[in-house]
């Protein structure tokens, strides 16, 4: 039986774009470096960059990691837009489970910012 996410492995082309997309555009910390393999440190959650496994290619589908921002979706995409680097995908939509923003990381993955709705 599963007793929660030990990592999560995210194929990229370019290593080193994406341990600089990670450790600089949204502030992770990188736990291990390889041209074929790295860690990312999100919040007691690994992140792994694996080099060996081919791309989607851009194609839609497949796992979305979801990031809680420091503090507000807005003050990430103003962050954002002062050191750049993610692919902003759409709007912040408000859901009664949370408001969202989609993006994607320099590889091409699907991510995106996630806040809890809160209690009016």
């Amino acid at each position: 039986m599963a007793q929660g996410v030990a990592t999560v492995w995210l194929p990229v082309e370019d290593m080193g774009r994406a341990v600089a997309f990670y450790r600089d555009t949204l502030g992770l910390s990188v736990t291990m470096e390889d041209s074929d393999w790295s860690e990312i440190d999100a919040g007691g959650l690994t992140i792994g960059l694996n080099a060996r496994e081919s791309t989607h290619g851009g194609a839609g589908g497949g796992a979305v990691i979801s990031f809680s921002p420091e503090g507000s979706i807005e003050d990430e995409l103003e962050r954002n837009s002062t050191r750049g680097g993610a692919s902003i995908e759409g709007d912040v939509s408000e859901y009664p489970w949370g408001r969202i923003l989609p993006f994607k990381d320099s590889e091409g993955n699907d991510l995106q910012l996630y806040t809890p709705p809160t209690d009016s």
